[in-house]
């Protein structure tokens, strides 16, 4: 279906989203949310103390790290649900679809371990939970992420560094819940950090380089109905221009949380620089049988249009009764076009990338 472009800064009143600037509080002392809408920085100062739940679980804190080179996949995390939480070092072979290691480490309590406020400005958070040691440390032009810790009699490592260009952007939302002022889905997705390290579990080392790999950071802090479902779809490469220069590109689309009407979170990135666009959707919905059919992704305003073709469903399915969390991480090779503030039209061949359907009870 042919859209015609729109650029950002001349989207109408009634479609353009929320864009915050500057420093601003988040909740009110009472739990309310205050602010609602997109940042190409975090600028929303997050107070966990103001955080009303309704339930023991819908306050959430997490970081995410996955690093990818197209054959190995490492997800490096850490979450908080209140009610406990876990960290853990998975290693994927997403070419031969399978899952070579997983070390998790479970916690109960949920105010032993509090991560930092914010994502995407200099922090340290490092911890012994349990028989795993970790550290995450940002600093202002890299990260480095380190875990250890004892995997089926053998000892699961890893430790990776990710550069951070000068004046990296990326995209922080606030979702609201409609019907309840304290409900809140705050997310940092930073793209396009090239990325070196390992993986070891026991005598095999997998190696990452930054020629080919890259970290891509889902920060979230959020407060959130005991059911949810959502897609999110993110990639980084290095792209070629006309003149043969290279570039860091990537994009980021969730969609499906909460109330859009002040901001999407969807973006693509350009040697650094966040472009935003508008709502995204797929044209087939994938469940129950099709997420390894060709996923077809059109924005609204015709500024990302993508394909997908699917050579790897990465799907898992945690489900402890209270708690599901029921997953399709679907990876490939996506091609099309994207289009720039300026207008400048991109076309992408055959880019690595991943897009997820998930069905979340927790």
């Amino acid at each position: 279906m042919e859209r015609t472009y729109i650029p950002y800064t001349q989207w109408s009143e009634k479609s353009k989203q929320t864009e915050y600037t500057e420093e601003t509080p988040l909740l009110s002392a009472d739990g309310k949310l205050l602010a609602k809408g997109w940042a190409r920085h975090n600028v929303f100062d997050y107070d966990r103390n103001n955080v009303k739940p309704g339930n023991p679980m819908s306050k959430k804190e997490w970081d995410f790290y996955q690093v990818c080179n197209g054959k190995y996949m490492v997800q490096l995390s850490f979450a908080n649900i209140s009610i406990g939480g876990y960290i853990a070092a998975k290693l994927v072979d997403i070419q031969e679809g399978k899952v070579i290691a997983d070390a998790t480490q479970l916690f109960l309590g949920g105010k032993k371990y509090i991560p930092p406020k914010k994502g995407d400005a200099p922090n340290r958070f490092t911890a012994k939970i349990g028989k795993a040691d970790f550290e995450f440390d940002t600093k202002e032009d890299y990260r480095t992420l380190y875990f250890k810790m004892p995997l089926k009699n053998k000892l699961v490592e890893c430790s990776f560094k990710m550069d951070i260009m000068p004046g990296l952007e990326n995209i922080t939302t606030v979702l609201p819940f409609k019907g309840d002022e304290t409900k809140y889905f705050m997310t940092t997705k930073q793209n396009c950090m090239p990325c070196e390290g390992y993986y070891k579990f026991g005598d095999d080392v997998y190696e990452f380089s930054k020629e080919d790999t890259f970290c891509a950071l889902d920060w979230g802090r959020v407060n959130t109905p005991h059911k949810m479902v959502w897609y999110w779809g993110n990639g980084s490469s290095y792209i070629t221009d006309e003149k043969g220069e290279k570039h860091l590109f990537g994009f980021e689309i969730t969609w499906a949380i909460g109330d859009e009407s002040n901001a999407t979170e969807t973006c693509i990135f350009y040697d650094g620089k966040a472009h935003k666009f508008g709502a995204v959707d797929v044209e087939t919905f994938p469940k129950p049988d099709k997420y390894m059919n060709d996923w077809k992704f059109v924005s609204e305003d015709g500024r990302f249009n993508m394909t997908m073709k699917p050579f790897f469903d990465h799907h898992s399915d945690m489900n402890v009764g209270i708690a599901r969390m029921h997953t399709h991480q679907v990876h490939g090779l996506w091609s099309g076009d994207v289009t720039l503030d300026d207008g400048t039209k991109l076309e992408i061949n055959d880019m690595y990338a991943f897009c997820e359907y998930v069905e979340n009870k927790w």
